[in-house]
């Protein structure tokens, strides 16, 4: 019984282990207004362990992400891009992290967030 159980309890855990995905696609939306905003974004995120590729579209401020589950997580990258200024679903940047943007990529700002930023 005792045999039976741990061996269950194995199996459990051995499943648990391998739901973390290699190379998962994942994407949530991230704040930014403009071209710098978009290489500090994916700056930010490709260099975490774990981030195989990132990429944020400054018009649908959509981010997407291939990563090693097994290394980070979406909640990670959150974290991360929002160290660097960035909001995103739960993270808030830092205020001092933020007001030290350039006025371009203050996209709290309304009067930022319809200026033609194009690739600066």
């Amino acid at each position: 019984m005792k045999t039976t159980l741990l061996t269950l309890l194995a199996l459990v855990v051995m499943g648990i282990g391998h739901a973390q995905e290699k190379n998962k696609s994942v994407s949530f939306e991230v704040k930014g207004n403009c071209g710098m905003c978009k290489s500090r974004i994916e700056k930010a995120a490709i260099k975490m362990k774990g981030v195989k590729f990132a990429s944020w579209d400054t018009e649908t401020k959509k981010f997407t992400a291939v990563i090693d589950e097994r290394k980070c997580s979406i909640s990670d990258i959150q974290q991360r891009i929002a160290e660097v200024g960035h909001d995103s679903d739960g993270y808030t940047a830092p205020e001092e992290v933020y007001d030290n943007l350039p006025e371009c990529c203050k996209y709290r700002d309304p009067e930022t967030q319809h200026m033609d930023h194009g690739k600066h």
